[in-house]
């Protein structure tokens, strides 16, 4: 087992450097390949803020990336709900943040925080805290 920094995961899509996209590919088909949390979580950031791709281009991607019989996530099961309030709406980060935390209340400031995923009812529980200052 192999595994890909954050660079190689965003050549293998970007495509944007061919001598580099062909050996991630390459590495991508020849070997079984370990994904942290944090290579998948930066990768969504790179692709969305220097490469402008959007949600319904990354969604296919992180998708397909969990079905690949040669592709080990790690917490694989985490990662998956992640995609799906990710597809509901949910920030990446904040998704794969809740995902991480397990059984855990998230305590956020944030009110949109997974909003989408949060109101179907599929998510663990969240806090949404508000300060004195920011009280009504």
């Amino acid at each position: 087992m192999i595994a890909f920094d954050t660079c190689v995961l965003v050549r293998f899509l970007a495509d944007d450097d061919p001598a580099q996209a062909d050996m991630a590919e390459s590495l991508m088909r020849d070997n079984v390949v370990f994904l942290p949390r944090t290579v998948l979580l930066e990768t969504e950031w790179v692709l969305r803020s220097r490469y402008g791709k959007r949600r319904d281009e990354l969604l296919p991607f992180f998708q397909l990336l969990s079905q690949l019989d040669n592709v080990v996530l790690e917490d694989s099961e985490g990662f998956e709900r992640a995609i799906a309030w990710y597809e509901m709406g949910a920030d990446f980060a904040d998704a794969m943040h809740l995902a991480a935390s397990g059984n855990a209340v998230m305590h956020t400031f944030d009110q949109n925080f997974c909003k989408g995923a949060m109101q179907s009812g599929e998510t663990p529980r969240v806090a949404y805290l508000r300060s004195q200052a920011h009280a009504d």
